[in-house]
């Protein structure tokens, strides 16, 4: 498989604990060459960072993930944006909406991902969004959002309904395909990713969770991107070359500070 880039994973999750190295090296060896890992709490950030610092290939991007949003201290503008001078760190997020067990935290959900999407404006850096169960208050706050100032984002790990890719790819933004895209139960949203624009899509594990065929059930790590890869590239009736390269440069042209 040639070279590939998960552009979304948790390096810092107690699952890969003492494991970092290795677990890059074998993404490396799968043909993985560049990876995100994603802090989901600010008060970790120097963690992950370090992660990102220790290990080649290896960039970061730090946040407030939603489901987190109640019982963390609430994000700053100035505190994400003094990130923005770190060493590899190339985006803002995770954040967003998810209902799914959160939603009685909505409001402050939604508070939240306006202050990151005005430092991911001040900071010019790609949001990432997580959106669960959330698709219609995600697409408008999005929308009001995107008209009062341009910014880029990626909607990670996307798994919502057509009509929210829609307004997503409506506004320029990336959709990004995790595991789930293998799973038999998929086709909906494989049609999602074959209907939009091929320049708009990313490939991304989320590890540790949701690993794909033929590992499903399993810990998920970035060496698993290529198996996601070769999986999608059959879809869309691409060469594993040709869906490698296309996601690397939309990668490239998203994640600008993590470009080669």
């Amino acid at each position: 498989m040639p070279t590939l880039v998960d552009s979304h994973c948790h390096l810092d999750f107690p699952d890969f604990a003492g494991e970092q190295a290795a677990i890059v090296a074998r993404a490396k060896a799968a043909g993985v060459s560049r990876m995100v890992t994603i802090c989901t709490r600010l008060r970790q950030a120097p963690q992950v960072r370090a992660i990102a610092e220790a290990n080649e290939g290896v960039f970061w991007a730090a946040g407030t993930h939603p489901m987190h949003a109640a019982e963390e201290p609430l994000a700053r503008i100035d505190e994400l944006v003094a990130l923005a001078a770190l060493p590899k760190f190339v985006g803002i997020g995770e954040t967003g909406l998810d209902y799914h067990y959160t939603a009685s935290s909505a409001a402050i959900q939604q508070e939240s991902l306006r202050l990151h999407v005005e430092a991911a404006r001040q900071t010019g850096l790609p949001l990432i969004i997580h959106a669960r169960d959330a698709d219609a208050d995600m697409a408008r706050i999005l929308a009001e959002e995107h008209a009062a100032g341009r910014f880029s984002c990626v909607m990670h790990c996307f798994t919502s309904g057509a009509q929210l890719a829609e307004t997503a790819l409506s506004l320029g933004f990336y959709l990004s395909i995790s595991g789930i895209a293998t799973f038999r139960s998929a086709e909906a949203l494989r049609a999602i990713f074959t209907a939009a624009p091929r320049d708009r899509l990313l490939v991304e594990t989320d590890s540790p969770y949701l690993a794909p065929q033929p590992h499903r059930g399993k810990r998920n790590e970035p060496a698993f991107t290529a198996d996601t890869a070769r999986f999608m590239a059959a879809h869309l009736g691409l060469a594993p070359e040709e869906f490698a390269a296309l996601t690397t440069a939309n990668f490239d042209r998203l994640f600008t500070r993590a470009a080669e």
